[in-house]
């Protein structure tokens, strides 16, 4: 069984990649941390395993390549069949149990909760059998009560916790009260817009994350 915890977003393109390379950041003082992401779309543009090695500073030791990796930047049930092929979890969850008990994972997933891995399962289904509690990437600006809130709901509907939201983009404070007070949520940081993303940018808004503690049973 792994430990540590599940990145999931609103949305996609919400900014899990960025969070989980900040959390290898923040993290960086623990143990056997490492990164996976076990299903990987649009590889052949955009490598999200080679951008958060790039952005944390982890050694290619620290991510696990293992996993379903497919070129189109679509759906994952979509661009499973345009090459013919479709998810299946058994294989994931065989990889999975097969890691080292003492390494602590942060595992980033593909689009939001229910995006389709295939004709049956949705990523909450993967996030369900991981057993991972949530962190939920949102974006800080309007909409993002909503999308955060229906994401919240999905996850509590199939009792999946939920350590905390990490909040992207300019500072809300309007927006950061109703998430925590309306979704009973801790949020556990904001994180920038950054122009340029760089590794030295990322990591000083790293270290603001999560600074009560709330990670450290799952990262430690």
């Amino acid at each position: 069984m792994l430990r540590g915890i599940f990145v999931t977003g609103t949305d996609t393109g919400v900014g899990k990649t960025v969070v989980s390379a900040a959390l290898m950041h923040r993290f960086r003082s623990s143990p056997s941390l490492r990164y996976w992401k076990p299903i990987e779309t649009g590889v052949v543009t955009d490598d999200d395993t080679a951008e958060v090695l790039r952005l944390s500073g982890a050694s290619s030791a620290q991510a696990l390549r293992e996993g379903v990796r497919l070129p189109e930047p679509l759906s994952p049930h979509l661009a499973a069949a345009r090459v013919g092929t479709t998810i299946s979890l058994p294989p994931l969850m065989e990889c999975a149990w097969s890691q080292p008990e003492g390494d602590r994972w942060i595992v980033e997933g593909a689009g939001g909760v229910l995006v389709p891995l295939n004709d049956h399962e949705l990523m909450i289904d993967l996030i369900a059998v991981l057993g991972l509690p949530v962190v939920i990437a949102s974006r800080s600006g309007l909409g993002t009560i909503n999308h955060t809130l229906l994401t919240i709901e999905a996850l509590r509907a199939r009792a999946i916790p939920i350590a905390g939201v990490v909040m992207v983009g300019p500072v809300n404070p309007d927006n950061r009260v109703a998430i925590e007070t309306r979704g009973h949520v801790v949020v556990l940081g904001e994180l920038p817009t950054f122009a340029p993303l760089t590794p030295q940018a990322l990591q000083q808004a790293a270290d603001t994350l999560a600074r009560g503690g709330e990670l450290d049973p799952f990262l430690r």
